[in-house]
């Protein structure tokens, strides 16, 4: 949404300076909301969560080994990985991670990752004739390939991962 709302900016309608800090507000409310889930919600919660993605218990004992000896790093480095973002403040929650700690390093990532995809969105944003230019050379079937081997890739790391 961020890359959109940046590009969106590029095109005149909207002030970069606003939209990069109420994206990097958004970031951080929402792994907030995250880490309340893990903390209140405990464990049962996140497990339900797990079985609605079908992930296994194992993949959530994993995470939380991981989780308990890269923390606040990993909060931190999760605002940039889609679906870690909300997995890493679920877990700062569920470990009792001291909730300024989590707040810090999540302020500190929300901030960064704000700012980096707010900066590409804009500058894609502002050069759509490029943009336009790649996707008329790779054309409509290159495009059409290029998604579903992504799709392929991600298929078989899922498979991989849960064996």
């Amino acid at each position: 949404m961020l890359l959109a709302v940046a590009a969106y900016a590029a095109a005149g309608s909207l002030d970069i300076r606003l939209v990069i800090p109420f994206g990097a507000m958004g970031a951080i409310a929402g792994a907030d909301l995250g880490y309340a889930v893990g903390y209140f919600g405990g464990r049962p919660v996140v497990e339900r969560l797990t079985r609605f993605l079908r992930l296994s218990t194992r993949h959530l004992v994993r995470a939380e080994l991981f989780f308990a000896r890269h923390g606040a790093p990993t909060v931190f480095v999760g605002r940039f990985v889609p679906g870690l973002r909300s997995w890493a403040s679920m877990m700062a929650g569920m470990a009792r991670m001291p909730f300024w700690t989590f707040q810090a390093y999540t302020a500190l990532g929300g901030i960064a990752w704000a700012i980096l995809i707010g900066s590409i969105g804009y500058y894609l944003g502002s050069n759509w004739s490029l943009i336009e230019r790649v996707i008329g050379y790779l054309g409509l079937g290159g495009l059409a390939v290029a998604s579903a081997l992504a799709v392929v890739v991600f298929l078989l790391w899922r498979r991989a991962a849960s064996s």
